[in-house]
C-alpha cells in the first residue's frame, strides 16, 4: 500500500513553498500539500478544528515549523488513526516558558509580534532572512521564501498567537505512533539544543539535528531531506509487518 503524507507549511508562507519537497517524495508516497487555516481567531482549538474538518485520516502528518506543531497536535488527537508524525524545524513550544526554556525568548517573540502588527511587509521580509540564516546561499534562499510569503493574509497575527499558545509537550508524549523530528544546527528560530528535551518526551521515535543548515532546510535540501523521510517511513512500515 502506498502511504499517504500530508504536508503543512510554516507561518506566513503558502503551501507551494514545500512543492520541491513534495516532488522529491512523490515517487514513493502519495503527497498532499495543504494550506494552514486562514483564520483571524487565535484560538488553537479553532485552527485544529479547521484542519481536522478538511484533512484526511489514516495518513502520515508532517509539517514545517508552525505546520509541524499543528500536525503534532492533530496526531495526538487522532491517535491510531494517524499513521505517523514528522516534525521539521518544529518545537514542542515555540516561545520560551519556565517549564520549556529551549525556545524563542518571550521578549524576542513580543518584538516580532509588534513588528508584524505595525508593518507586516517589513517583518515578513525579516522573517524570510531569519529562516534562510545558516544556509549556504542565504540570500538566494531568502528571495525564494519571499516569493511565497502571505503578505496580505489577515491570519498572520492570529497565526503568531497560535504559535505562542501551542504547547505540544503532552501531545508528543501521548502519540504512540512512529515519530521523526528533524532540527537544524544553525536554526535562528528553533534552537537545535532542544533535541534531548524533545527526545525525552517521545514514547518512541527519533530526533535528529541536521548539520550545516538553518530553519529553511526544507527548501535548501529537498532531495536529501526526502531520502531521510522515506527511510523512516519504510522502517516504520517494516516494523508493522
Amino acid at each position: 500500500m502506498t502511504e499517504r503524507l500530508i504536508l503543512l507549511p510554516g507561518w506566513g508562507l503558502d503551501a507551494a513553498v514545500l512543492q520541491p519537497l513534495a516532488e522529491a517524495l512523490s515517487g514513493e508516497l502519495q503527497v498532499e500539500l495543504h494550506e494552514l487555516p486562514a483564520l483571524t481567531s487565535a484560538a488553537v482549538d479553532d485552527w485544529l478544528a479547521e484542519l481536522d474538518a478538511r484533512l484526511p485520516q489514516d495518513c502520515w502528518l508532517a509539517g514545517w515549523s508552525l505546520g509541524g506543531m499543528l500536525a503534532t497536535a492533530l496526531a495526538a488527537r487522532h491517535g491510531a488513526r494517524c499513521r505517523g508524525l514528522i516534525g521539521l524545524a518544529s518545537n514542542a513550544c515555540f516561545v520560551s516558558r519556565d517549564a520549556w526554556p529551549q525556545a524563542m525568548p518571550a521578549d524576542t517573540y513580543a518584538t516580532f509580534y509588534e513588528g508584524c502588527a505595525h508593518n507586516a511587509g517589513a517583518t515578513l521580509k525579516r522573517f524570510a532572512m531569519l529562516c534562510a540564516q545558516g544556509a549556504s546561499d542565504a540570500r538566494g534562499l531568502a528571495r525564494l521564501l519571499q516569493s511565497n510569503l502571505l503578505a496580505s493574509e489577515p491570519s498572520l497575527l492570529a497565526g503568531l498567537q497560535v504559535l505562542a499558545g501551542l504547547d505540544n509537550r503532552a501531545a508528543l508524549a501521548a502519540f504512540a505512533g512512529p515519530q521523526l523530528h528533524l532540527l537544524a544546527e544553525q536554526d535562528a528560530l528553533v534552537p537545535a539544543s532542544v533535541c534531548d528535551e524533545l527526545l525525552a518526551l517521545l514514547p518512541s521515535g527519533e530526533v535528529d539535528v541536521l548539520e550545516g543548515c538553518g530553519h529553511a532546510f526544507v527548501l535548501e535540501q529537498p532531495q536529501a531531506l526526502a531520502a531521510l523521510l522515506l527511510d523512516f517511513i519504510r522502517e516504520a512500515g517494516d516494523g508493522e509487518s
